[in-house]
């Protein structure tokens, strides 16, 4: 997608266009819990819901590193394969929720007023 910047989510079409407000709002309610849809400031002010997703996320990330830290001597009973597969699912995991944090952060942004200038 191009004029907007690296880890903008595809499903969110770039500030400022037509719809893009409803359609960052969707985005954002789709990563956040199930129960933040019964919220109807959450859908008023799409800022709020950016500033609370991206808190929700950062959580998540930490917890995930929390467990990655803990995993062999809390899982070691289980086995090693156990503890392998864990760590490996916690890697992949961190992954997914370090980009999603980078997403969920842009589109916040975005919605509070900020725009992106791309560098030459």
């Amino acid at each position: 997608m191009t004029g907007v910047p690296a880890g903008w989510p595809r499903e969110v079409p770039p500030a400022d266009t037509d719809g893009w407000v409803e359609r960052a709002t969707a985005w954002l309610l789709d990563q956040a819990p199930a129960e933040y849809r019964t919220y109807p400031l959450l859908r008023r002010q799409p800022v709020v819901l950016g500033w609370i997703v991206a808190r929700h996320v950062d959580g998540l990330l930490d917890t995930s590193r929390g467990a990655y830290r803990v995993a062999r001597q809390e899982l070691g009973p289980a086995g090693q394969q156990a503890v392998t597969d864990t760590l490996e699912l916690l890697e992949a995991e961190g992954a997914r929720l370090l980009a999603l944090q980078r997403s969920v952060r842009l589109v916040a942004d975005a919605l509070a007023g900020q725009r992106y200038v791309p560098r030459l």
